[in-house]
């Protein structure tokens, strides 16, 4: 059903249904089912259940994400380049979502326990289909449409789905998983099954939202097929030289990808060493790093319309600073560490300040695939995202190796599972609040220096659509 009249539409301006923007929000939700699993669970799978120690689990990390980094440039180039039958973006969701899925499961099985090598295989595995589904996953936003306030509404609902997978993984895999091990713990060799168990649940769900994504979404502002033949891997340093707002975003996301990646990894250590939580509790505190978003990503238009885009920015990295600071507070203080309400308050300030940042950074990518295409012609979304998808991941790379080196440098006893040493106690505090603060000092600094209001993109996008008539 149209919302608009086909005369509007046809410039590219489209106005999308709620179950189209729904069915977009759903392959997000799906990713982060299988995705935030891994980023929050696999470290404290890995040497507390299959037996790695935290030092080789975080140089393991490290060169997955050196993979992805030449495995991004390589998918977005064949992405533009190539035109499938079943959408130029949408068809990777179902071609790369079935083996995903399958992937994802072996990573969280412990038949060869203690192998370095399988948990290589698997997590190399893993992450390659990964970017197979999320670089065009990234690039089909930007073909849905052209409209600024509707790309703000369609980010919205993603973000919000998003969270609700990140939801359904933060509280629900300590909860299952608890539930199913036969010593009802989460961090001990005998959870094995359980994990795997649960994975299997999670990543067939996450399949049937892929399909679901893929059935309510339309490819309307895409490359000409003419110009997509000539599409080759060193575009992507060229856009990157030439398109400054694209560099600018792109330093965001590595920085805010290392704070949400050290913090969430971070996050059920702290819970179980610091705060001495059982199982419920950690779910609880894993949860409220999503719950947030279910009240204030609704509310990102209006405050993006009242404060700006750099506003909003500065005043939500803000209250995440606020909120890790409490964390930390609360954690040194003993009267304070037994009072389990404080830590939740904390880790909601943290976390509604999180999510509404890094929530908001993904409409940015859209505008900056239109000043590129705008300054030189090409609207090479699949190269855009691939270059997201390699900062991105390199800030995951930060955020993966990080939490493995510091517990490594502290003492980690992998193999206690209720308490740690007082140094190793405050290596998982710095984890958790110090170093996320830090990064985000740095990237309220960098977003800055972003000027693409939204007066300057949509005289842009005008002025594409008129090229295009005439």
């Amino acid at each position: 059903m149209k919302t608009q009249p086909e005369s509007h539409e046809a410039k590219g301006f489209y106005k999308l249904s709620w179950i189209q923007r729904i069915g977009f929000g759903s392959g997000d939700l799906a990713q982060n089912l299988i995705y935030q699993t891994i980023s929050m669970y696999l470290l404290l799978f890995y040497t507390n259940v299959f037996g790695l120690n935290p030092t080789s689990a975080a140089f393991m990390f490290l060169l997955v994400r050196i993979v992805d980094v030449l495995w991004d440039p390589v998918v977005g180039t064949f992405v533009d380049k190539h035109n499938p039958k079943l959408g130029k973006y949408r068809s990777y969701l179902v071609l790369a979502g079935i083996p995903l899925c399958g992937f994802a499961i072996l990573c969280f099985w412990n038949g060869f326990s203690g192998s370095l090598a399988y948990a290589y295989i698997t997590y190399v595995g893993m992450s390659m289909l990964y970017t197979l589904i999320n670089v065009p996953y990234g690039a089909l936003n930007a073909s849905l449409t052209r409209d600024t306030n509707e790309i703000t509404v369609l980010t919205s609902v993603r973000m919000f789905m998003a969270n609700a997978g990140g939801l359904a993984v933060a509280y629900g895999i300590p909860m299952v998983v608890a539930a199913l091990s036969p010593d009802g713990k989460m961090n001990s060799k005998d959870s094995g099954d359980a994990w795997f168990t649960t994975m299997v649940i999670y990543a067939l769900v996450g399949l049937l939202l892929l399909v679901f994504c893929f059935s309510q979404t339309k490819e309307r502002v895409v490359m000409d097929k003419s110009e997509a033949a000539n599409v080759k891997v060193s575009d992507l340093w060229v856009e990157f030289s030439r398109n400054r707002p694209l560099r600018i975003l792109a330093f965001f996301f590595i920085t805010a990808f290392a704070m949400t990646s050290v913090g969430n990894a971070a996050g059920s250590y702290y819970m179980i060493y610091n705060v001495h939580a059982d199982a419920g509790q950690v779910a609880n505190f894993m949860a409220l790093g999503s719950i947030p978003a279910f009240i204030f990503m609704p509310m990102v238009p209006a405050i993006k319309r009242k404060v700006g885009k750099r506003g909003m920015f500065y005043i939500f990295l803000s209250v995440a600073i606020v909120g890790m600071a409490l964390l930390y507070v609360i954690s040194v203080i003993p009267a304070l560490r037994s009072q389990m309400w404080l830590v939740y308050v904390a880790q909601f300030v943290k976390s509604t300040g999180v999510i509404v940042a890094t929530g908001y950074m993904w409409a940015l990518v859209p505008e900056v695939i239109s000043y590129g295409e705008y300054t030189h012609g090409r609207r090479i979304s699949g190269i855009v995202n691939a270059l997201t998808g390699i900062f991105f991941k390199a800030g995951m790379a930060l955020g993966g190796v990080v939490p493995g080196l510091v517990l490594g440098l502290v003492g980690f006893d992998q193999n206690n599972t209720v308490s740690q040493s007082p140094l190793a106690e405050q290596g998982i505090l710095w984890l958790v609040a110090v170093i996320p603060a830090l990064l985000l000092i740095l990237a309220m600094f960098i977003i800055s220096k972003y000027e693409l209001s939204d007066e300057v993109i949509d005289k842009i996008n005008m002025e594409i659509e008129q090229r295009t008539k005439n």
